[in-house]
């Protein structure tokens, strides 16, 4: 990363890669490996990514108990390089645990967090923004989460408008897929950024001018991901296209429902990578079907000198 770059680049600029966890040996182990945990934070960080988020959907917060999902972040605090951001997801059934969370990322020294609309029930516009408020008084920016497929609730571009507005976020990581709403944005609040939040748009919102990458695949292809957001980014279609062409078999997995055991397979395919190893229940085994198919793609990338 250029000393240029790095002065211009807000922490949740560039390309910040949601990360899973993997889990002691055993089983039955729910206990999260954190001396791993930091081999991969850094190895992500030496590779040319920007930063993490740890906690999100790939690292099954759910599974996590509070003092968990603490040492998660403080982990990933310790293993960050200077410059590298950790952006922790930080979405609970109600907004006071997220606030919670909040203050914990903020007290490990978290320059930004991420947090997804209230996801246990379908909330109003007005209970939308309530959660954001309250999340808020933690003091530190907040970027949200649209993922309308997991949560029920769609932050719209006037509902994000809203937010910004009120000066409760400074970012969206926009998960819809739909790449016309990046434009919309535009229109309506020029000022927030809007980061790729599905990993097979990416090169379609990167070419519209987004910032950053909330990424899932760079866990298993950090150096390649990183220049092809660059290539992207930069407009040279002739270095981004192959890339992407060649990627985005794997890339679209990443929207996918078994998108955290497809990433972890390529990573224990990636001999560079640590081992993905399992998931917690009630996340189950591939199928022999979408494990064959993930394994080709993987293997066909790493044929083509891709890491």
């Amino acid at each position: 990363m250029t000393e240029e770059h790095q002065m211009d680049r807000k922490p949740w600029h560039g390309v910040l890669v949601a990360t899973p966890l993997p889990w002691k040996a055993g089983e039955q182990d729910d206990t999260p490996d954190l001396d791993a945990y930091a081999t991969h934070v850094a190895w992500l960080a030496a590779n040319g990514c920007d930063g993490v988020t740890p906690n999100g959907s790939l690292g099954e917060y759910q599974n996590l108990t509070d003092a968990q999902r603490e040492a998660v972040v403080r982990t990933a605090v310790q293993a960050a390089p200077d410059g590298f951001t950790v952006m922790p997801g930080v979405g609970a059934y109600g907004a006071k645990q997220a606030r919670r969370h909040a203050e914990v990322a903020a007290d490990a020294g978290c320059p930004a967090v991420m947090l997804l609309p209230p996801n246990s029930y379908r909330a109003r516009d007005v209970d939308v923004i309530e959660h954001y408020r309250i999340v808020a008084e933690a003091g530190v920016p907040i970027v949200a989460y649209n993922n309308p497929y997991d949560t029920k609730v769609d932050l719209v571009p006037a509902l994000l408008a809203r937010l910004y507005g009120e000066g409760l976020i400074v970012a969206v990581k926009e998960f819809s897929g739909d790449v016309r709403r990046f434009y919309e944005l535009r229109e309506l609040v020029p000022d927030l950024d809007v980061l790729a939040g599905s990993d097979d748009v990416v090169l379609e919102l990167a070419l519209a001018g987004s910032p950053g990458w909330v990424a899932g695949y760079p866990n298993a292809f950090p150096a390649a991901c990183a220049e092809l957001f660059a290539a992207a980014r930069a407009g040279d279609l002739e270095r981004a296209l192959p890339l992407y062409r060649t990627l985005h078999p794997l890339l679209r997995w990443d929207s996918k429902t078994e998108f955290v055991q497809a990433i972890k397979l390529s990573m224990d395919l990636n001999p560079a990578a640590i081992d993905g190893g399992r998931c917690q229940p009630p996340r189950g085994p591939l199928s022999d079907a979408d494990a064959a198919a993930i394994r080709e793609v993987t293997e066909k990338a790493l044929a083509a000198g891709l890491r």
